[in-house]
């Protein structure tokens, strides 16, 4: 029989403009399911990480760079890029708002309170895809990390921003040489090519190693210019 430890006790359970999103607590960790579909959890972070570092090593020294990390998450991303000096800008948008609360006052705060506290980070509640399709601001790195991978979306309209037309919208809002980086449970050949059928170059996937199973990866491409 299962004891108390291994069955997930609910925080906090929201329904909003894109369905339900659950934080629940398993065990020592916290986790994120969004309509029924587990979306991350605070057990390890490194491919949170990566997602950071391999888009300011692509940027190859560019000061100041401004990164638009896309989807809050349990704050991994957002923390380690505020924990690095060489970033100028944080912007992480986020298209729920109780995972904002959560973060802001609730239990992911001991996560991320020190990383909203810096002067360089900025929270924005918008639909990541609407936010590239319409805002004016640009960016060195678009760091997106809001499904499972381009295959494995969340909801199905995010399946356009891993089309070409989604990927021409981040190329439109990245400034010349900028890069995007987007997470993914696992390798995606077909996202590689068609990242360079919108026109990146130097597409590259890299790998975060696992104990076993498929590794989670980052696909990298750079706009021209």
């Amino acid at each position: 029989m299962p004891s108390s430890y291994d069955i997930p006790e609910v925080l906090d359970r929201r329904e909003g403009p894109h369905g339900e999103v659950v934080l629940r607590r398993h065990g020592d960790r916290l986790e994120i399911i969004a309509n029924g579909c587990f979306l991350m959890d605070t057990s390890d972070g490194r491919s949170e990480r990566l997602l950071v570092d391999a888009a300011l090593d692509a940027l190859a020294g560019r000061d100041r760079p401004h990164v638009l990390i896309g989807g809050l998450g349990v704050g991994f991303s957002l923390a380690h890029a505020a924990a690095d000096p060489r970033w100028g800008r944080i912007t992480v948008v986020e298209r729920e708002h109780a995972i904002v609360e959560w973060h802001r006052d609730g239990p992911l705060s001991a996560l991320s309170a020190q990383a909203l506290a810096d002067p360089r980070a900025k929270i924005v509640e918008a639909d990541l895809v609407a936010h590239v399709n319409e805002t004016s601001d640009t960016y060195d790195a678009l760091c997106l990390d809001i499904d499972n991978g381009p295959d494995w979306t969340v909801t199905e309209g995010n399946g356009n921003l891993y089309r070409e037309a989604g990927l021409a919208s981040c190329a439109r809002v990245l400034r010349p040489g900028g890069v995007l980086a987007v997470w993914s449970a696992q390798p995606s050949p077909e996202f590689e090519e068609t990242l360079r059928n919108a026109g990146f170059q130097r597409v590259r996937t890299e790998e975060i190693p696992v104990a076993r199973g498929v590794p989670d990866v980052v696909h990298l491409g750079i706009r021209p210019g």
